[in-house]
């Protein structure tokens, strides 16, 4: 009989081994940083025990790094971390819910993920300040972490919940209902005549509509009359993770069938949108995001939750204590949030304006006149007074990681990862690592008038 410590080694146990999760053990094994083992013919690996002592090896650093650096020589993880290729040139990013809802400037999940895998642990809480669409929040339940998502915008708040949120059977049965609702509203949708404005609609929504200017500026008469029976539609359902979920997929064809340009361009011109189509549509971003959300529920464990705060991060809201903040926040002069999704906004029932007061790195801010222009000393001030909240919940001395490129601002270049170095080491930050990667070129420029952003940089703090 064989010796016991000859016995080949799973993969899941040589990951238990070196203290890492398996996700990480099988990218270490991708990206060729430890041996590849042979495998047995069933096609799975077996470590022996020595390659499974390489892998140990270089999860504690032992292993030695061809580039050294002596501010990585404290954390192995940093090294590791160092090593990726970060523009992920081939890598697919809709997968699960990630594609639920377009919104312009998210991350690719690949950089969230990395990130969560070497400066977390299985359980811990994961947070996104500026959260988004909630990519970091999904790649953090999906590692097994806990997560909590903050934003301004109420669409992203929205967008996160729904991407995050799991469905039972009596809730996919619901939405299999209302389904079956919508396509009764597409046979009465498909012929009208006349329009929403005079006699003779043969579909009258009840349902609730913006004002009447933004209707006729953005919208063609049937559309409206179908997006307000739609909402209607799903303001009637019981479940509200169903309702989260149905309202994202509505918001989702807004822009589509509106008048707008696209998410990145606010111009309005013509669009060849037939009766019946605001429906069609509609149905399918329904279906595509039942499918998500079906193989989702499936991935993720109940025993992680996800938090999901609608606040500024500049009111210092209140959460739960986090061990790693990962998070890509506003690029100063790139984006108007507000405005791009202000059609969005509106037919969702929330203000604008309210949201435009208090987000962060607008481009109407920092393009706007006079003195109360922003300016990067606004921006550093922002951030003066986001890390003393951000020292405050964060554990330990645990890291804080801002994907962020550079702005132009009244033509003049700024270093916004530098710009963020120096005001958390005014509360009390080190940098510990700072990795520059390159954009994909078919990444559209938010901001034509300030340059295409070509490449941004990974900032890593570390509480002191």
């Amino acid at each position: 009989m064989a010796d016991a410590t000859e016995r080949p080694l799973t993969t899941a146990q040589v990951a238990a081994m070196a203290g890492v999760h398996r996700d990480t053990l099988l990218r270490w094994l991708r990206e060729r940083r430890v041996p590849e083992p042979r495998r047995d013919r069933h096609g799975w690996r077996v470590f022996t025990v020595r390659e499974a002592a390489a892998v140990t090896d270089y999860a504690k650093g032992d292993t030695p790094d061809p580039t050294p650096h002596a501010r990585y020589a404290a954390n192995p993880a940093l090294g590791r971390l160092r090593r990726i290729d970060w523009d992920f040139p081939t890598a697919k990013t809709d997968y699960l819910t990630h594609g639920l809802h377009p919104y312009p400037a998210k991350f690719i999940p690949q950089i969230p993920n990395a990130l969560i895998q070497e400066l977390s642990s299985v359980g811990d809480t994961v947070a996104d300040i500026f959260c988004g669409s909630g990519t970091t929040l999904l790649e953090a339940l999906q590692l097994k972490r806990h997560a909590i998502g903050i934003d301004a915008n109420p669409l992203a708040a929205l967008i996160s919940r729904a991407k995050t949120t799991t469905l039972t059977d009596s809730e996919f049965d619901e939405l299999d209902e209302h389904r079956r609702a919508c396509e009764q509203i597409l046979m009465r949708a498909a012929s009208p005549t006349g329009d929403l404005f005079h006699d003779g609609q043969p579909l009258r929504s009840s349902g609730w509509r913006p004002a009447r200017k933004v209707c006729e500026f953005w919208f063609l008469p049937h559309v409206v009359e179908e997006l307000a029976e739609l909402r209607l539609r799903v303001g009637r359902l019981s479940s509200e993770p169903v309702r989260t979920l149905c309202t994202v997929a509505l918001s989702a064809i807004i822009v589509s069938v509106s008048k707008q340009d696209s998410d990145t361009r606010y111009v309005r011109r013509e669009k060849a949108v037939e009766p019946g189509d605001t429906v069609r549509r509609y149905l399918s971003q329904l279906d595509a995001a039942t499918r998500a959300v079906r193989e989702m529920s499936a991935l993720i464990e109940d025993r992680f939750q996800c938090q999901i705060v609608g606040a500024d991060a500049l009111s210092a809201p209140l959460t739960m204590p986090f061990d790693l903040v990962v998070t890509s926040p506003p690029y100063p002069n790139a984006y108007s949030y507000h405005l791009y999704h202000r059609t969005r906004l509106l037919w969702l029932g929330h203000d604008p304006a309210r949201f435009k007061e208090i987000e962060i790195g607008s481009h109407r801010k920092y393009s706007a006149k006079g003195r109360n222009r922003a300016t990067p000393e606004t921006f550093r001030r922002e951030f003066d007074a986001i890390f003393p909240w951000l020292r405050e919940r964060l554990k330990g001395r645990g890291y804080a990681c801002f994907v962020i490129g550079d702005s132009r601002v009244a033509g003049a270049h700024v270093d916004n990862a530098s710009l963020l170095a120096a005001a958390g080491a005014d509360a009390g930050f080190r940098e510990a690592a700072r990795i520059t990667r390159t954009i994909a070129p078919t990444r559209k420029s938010f901001n034509p008038r300030i340059g295409r952003i070509k490449q941004e940089n990974i900032l890593i703090l570390q509480k002191a």
